[in-house]
This record gives structure tokens, sequence and C-alpha cells, in this order.
């Protein structure tokens, strides 16, 4: 990730606090694209990421000037892998690391957590109770918090996705990018790389991907959001997902995202559990990729796109595995797959 360091908010001086997040594959996925009726499928894996998910890249930028300016304490309000992915780089860094997740968290993200040495406080509720304790606990004792939207910094890490999209593909844009979204500081990171390769001169302007924002069924107010043509979305009420990353049922950054979506010429879509369930098997067992319930949620997102005609066969078809499936094993399981 850092081989994009003239463009992070490093100064010359600075080492940043590095994993060896980033550069993740971009795997041509023929079988299943012949599956669904695509020439050019892709997936782009952010499961080999250090704590096997797309939240390290902007963790390793957060911590990275959190150190910088001199932070003792990090916290993080979570649904479970960005707070793994901090309490991994508060430890690289030297610095204490307190979590806050909902109390009903999958077990994998409290004991990471604890194996990196943070300290993990369960919340009643979901992430945005998680974010109001965080503050309340951690706002008197001066704890530099590193909550998405609200520092500026893990966008930063979150943007060279864009970059790294453009790179491998020899400097061109795909057609569509389809993203799983809950917080959505990736699918604003890439917006943003995109505006900034076009400003430096690696990329001339042309049509941007279309963004396509995919989320659950039982919590989607994006999806809500654009449909009714509005700027902000309004609070998800009866928030229900397997995919503790979709759990988000106010995203800070709403109006960035529609904004995104829209300017693209992109769409929002929302898709049941069942579906995120049998699309990690299906990335699984026809390309080898270890996906979350996030993954299979955009690969059912895509082949609901298709079959209305709105992905045609010859576009290039970008899908963004946020992480692995380890962390959801049991989900598996349940579903006797």
């Amino acid at each position: 990730m850092w081989r994009y360091r003239e463009l992070m908010p490093l100064f010359a001086e600075e080492t940043p606090v590095t994993l060896g997040e980033g550069f993740t594959p971009l795997v041509q996925a023929r079988t299943l694209g012949s599956r669904i009726g695509l020439d050019h499928l892709f997936i782009k894996d952010e499961s080999l990421n250090p704590t096997n998910s797309f939240k390290a890249r902007g963790q390793s930028a957060a911590i990275t000037r959190a150190k910088g300016l001199g932070a003792t304490t990090v916290s993080v309000p979570s649904a479970g892998n960005a707070g793994n992915a901090m309490a991994a780089y508060a430890s690289r860094a030297g610095l204490r690391a307190e979590v806050f997740l909902p109390r009903d968290v999958k077990t994998p993200f409290v004991r990471e957590c604890q194996l990196y040495g943070a300290g993990v406080t369960l919340v009643d509720g979901l992430i945005t109770d998680a974010a109001r304790v965080a503050a309340e606990r951690g706002r008197p004792l001066g704890w530099y918090d590193v909550s998405t939207l609200k520092e500026p910094y893990r966008v930063e890490g979150k943007k060279t996705m864009g970059y790294e999209l453009a790179e491998q593909m020899d400097w061109r844009y795909p057609d569509w990018i389809v993203y799983p979204t809950g917080g959505g500081t990736g699918l604003v990171g890439m917006w943003k790389a995109f505006d900034e390769l076009e400003q430096i001169g690696w990329i001339r302007p042309q049509r941007r991907p279309r963004m396509v924002s995919v989320q659950a069924a039982g919590c989607a107010p994006i999806v809500r959001a654009f449909e009714d043509g509005t700027e902000n979305a309004t609070m998800w009420e009866g928030t229900s997902t397997v995919a503790d990353g979709l759990r988000v049922p106010r995203a800070i950054g709403d109006f960035l995202m529609l904004r995104a979506i829209r300017a693209s010429g992109g769409t929002a879509v929302a898709v049941s559990d069942d579906e995120m369930v049998d699309g990690m098997a299906e990335i699984g067992s026809t390309e080898g990729v270890s996906a979350a319930p996030e993954g299979g949620a955009a690969l059912a997102a895509i082949r609901r796109l298709v079959s209305a005609g709105t992905i045609g066969r010859s576009d290039a078809v970008v899908l963004f595995n946020t992480g692995g499936a380890l962390k959801y094993l049991d989900l598996i399981a349940t579903a006797g797959l």
C-alpha cells in the first residue's frame, strides 16, 4: 500500500506503521463469470490483507498518523474487522488499543482483538451504540478516536484500492465496481482516488466505473436513500444480518456514498442473508477465493444486475471481496455447505 506514499499523509522523515497490507490480487474469475453471463469478471481479493480484511489499509494509515501526532491510546467502535485491524496496528506501533464491539459480535472478532493485546468492551446494541459508549469513555481520557470518517486518515488508506485497481488494469477503469458497504469508507476512498489519478495525469479524465453499493436486506439505509432520491440516509430500524460488516444502521458518510453512486451512474442493491451465504460458497467452490458474507453479497448483486440487463455480458466488472471466510465458518456449518 505504501508504494503510493507520496500521495499518502506521511511526512518525509516518517516511517509508516505497516504489516505488509495492500496490493492484493485481482483475480480473473472466468469460471464464475461464465456461470453468471460475464466475459470479464474480476475479484479484488482483500481477504489477503493482514487480519483478513480491507480494514488493514485504513488502520495502517490511521495508526501511522496517530503515532506521528503523539497518541498513546487509540480507540474504535467496530462491527468486527476494523477492531481487529486497529488492535494489530496499534500493537505494531506500541500504542494501547481499546475496541468497542456489539455484545453479539462473533467470538473470533473478540478473540483476535485480545490476541493483539487490546482492551475489549462489549456493548448492548449495534455499532452505533458502540460508538456512543466509546466516545463517552474515551473523550475525557484523551483517547485518539479512529472511528470511520470521524478522523480523516482511514479513507486515505482505503483510497489505495482505487490506485491498485487502476494499476492492475493497465491504467484503465473497469465498467463496474460492486462494493459491499457498511460505513462506506472504501467506496468513498476509491472515488477520491479516481479524482486524484486524473488530476495528477496518471489516467486521462474519462467515464469512471459505475459504483454499486451492496447492502443487506435487513440493513439497507443507503439502498433506501438511493431509491428515495434523498441526499442522506435515515436510521435503519430493526437491523438484522449475518454480515457483521453490513450491520451499520446509519453511516456518517452516507451523503458522500450517495454522491459517488449517482455521479458514476451506478446503483444500490440489497440482498438477503441466504444469498450472501450461497455467494460465499459459490466464490469458494468455483474460484478458490475465501469470501466473507460481504463478498457473497456482492456476487448476489452482480447476478441480479446481469439478469436485469443492467450489466452487459462484455462489461468489465470488479467484485470486491472485502474480507475472508475464516471468521464466518459457523455460517458455512449452519448452511450445511
